[in-house]
């Protein structure tokens, strides 16, 4: 079984995440949407501290409020499909 994308919803923002690869490279892309503008967020697939700053940014969008270790995690739990 392979997961290609994740696609989370929030109060008032949503996310996509996938993974891909740049050139040998693979990368894990969140695609966050919040208050009108979308950015991208961009770790390599094998960056363990990365990709919890990532579910750090993903959660405190998403659920609209800086969470608790717990909190986080649970976003974590999910980027982990992707890493490498």
């Amino acid at each position: 079984m392979r997961i290609k994308r994740i696609e989370f919803e929030g109060k008032g923002a949503t996310a996509t995440i996938e993974r891909r690869d740049r050139g040998h490279e693979p990368m894990i892309l969140a695609v966050l949407t919040a208050g009108g503008q979308t950015r991208e967020h961009w770790v390599a697939a094998d960056q363990q501290d990365d990709i919890y700053a990532m579910a750090e940014i993903l959660q405190h969008a998403l659920d609209g409020y800086r969470g608790t270790n717990s909190d986080i995690h649970d976003y974590y739990r999910q980027l982990q499909w992707f890493e490498a």
